[in-house]
């Protein structure tokens, strides 16, 4: 495969352009990608493991945690839930601490053995190295159901604020109370991407996320209402199962309105391994990451290149404009 610059900011693979010339619908994921999250879910995650450590396990330290290892983590392609990243980060402060380790080496120890299969992988790690994490396993009892581990409400709580995860889980937190973090959100779509957008593929604009209908919403305000809802998924309000990089979503988006050549565009290795799996059932579909939005973007972009995505782009203002380059 060879990735082309054809401008400034953007690279399509040239064996891909007749295909992409065919594009007729576009599927977006949310964070990273319609939202800038590194104020909103980044920073969720590390106060997070902040709290959870020192309450839960009396470790008495906070900012262990940086963007670069939130980061690792979802580049393995088993960490689309952010939740799933905070777990894998306490217990690999935990691990640590038993093994007398810098947590800031031994972290990146667990991110290497970390593959698609996620928490599993790195309580399989965990369990390698004969360090009994069990204790603290134990306490946040996670995934499990939810209000049935601490660690999904704290997380949320922070997330959400006081208001939001009232109205979303009908019941009161019990940890925080205020703002969330979800008002750090940064909106980086915009009424001239979505009329370009809406020019190109008509209605054929809709969104697969992790999140739930209630914060998209709430975050996209107006804008929200440009995407075909009724052929969107908003996969925190659904079962675990379907949690990228099940192409399930996916497939089931473009085949709801009618897509013949589907564009999905994501900014993580979840989201090119989801549309890699749909095309290949398939469904034809080609993968466009964004890497603008990460604290390191020469790395997102070369994970992108390695990994055979068909278009990258620095920002999804970039994309009719991409469109319009390669003649789509």
């Amino acid at each position: 495969m060879t990735l082309d610059e054809i401008e400034n900011g953007i690279l399509v693979d040239s064996a891909k352009i007749e295909k992409i010339k065919k594009l007729d619908s576009i599927v977006f994921d949310c964070d990273g990608v319609l939202i800038d999250v590194s104020n909103s879910y980044d920073l969720a995650i590390k106060k997070t493991v902040d709290f959870i450590i020192k309450e839960m396990a009396q470790v008495n330290e906070s900012g262990l945690v940086t963007t670069n290892m939130i980061e690792g983590f979802k580049a393995t392609g088993g960490f689309n839930d952010e939740i799933d990243v905070a777990y894998a980060l306490i217990l690999s402060v935990i691990a640590a601490k038993k093994k007398n380790e810098s947590f800031s080496k031994f972290v990146f120890k667990v991110i290497d053995n970390a593959d698609q299969t996620g928490i599993k992988s790195v309580e399989k790690y965990l369990d390698a190295t004969n360090v009994d994490v069990s204790n603290i396993r134990k306490k946040l009892a996670y995934p499990g159901k939810k209000f049935q581990n601490p660690l999904s409400s704290i997380f949320d709580e922070i997330f959400y604020g006081s208001e939001l995860y009232t109205q979303l889980y009908q019941r009161k937190p019990q940890f925080f109370d205020g703002l969330g973090l979800i008002e750090n959100d940064v909106v980086l779509l915009n009424k001239d991407i979505v009329k370009s957008l809406h020019e190109r593929f008509d209605k054929k604009i809709a969104i697969v996320t992790g999140r739930g209908l209630l914060s998209t919403k709430h975050s996209l305000k107006d804008l929200f209402n440009e995407f075909d809802l009724n052929n969107s998924r908003f996969l925190e309000d659904e079962s675990r199962e379907m949690a990228k990089p099940n192409p399930q979503s996916l497939i089931s988006v473009i085949k709801g309105m009618n897509g013949n050549n589907s564009l999905y565009v994501g900014d993580s290795m979840e989201d090119c391994i989801m549309a890699r799996k749909a095309n290949e059932s398939g469904i034809p579909s080609i993968f466009c990451g964004v890497y603008g939005t990460s604290k390191d973007q020469e790395a997102k972009k070369s994970l992108f290149e390695s990994n055979n995505a068909d278009i990258v782009v620095k920002s999804i203002d970039l994309i009719p404009k991409t469109l319009n380059l390669v003649g789509a």
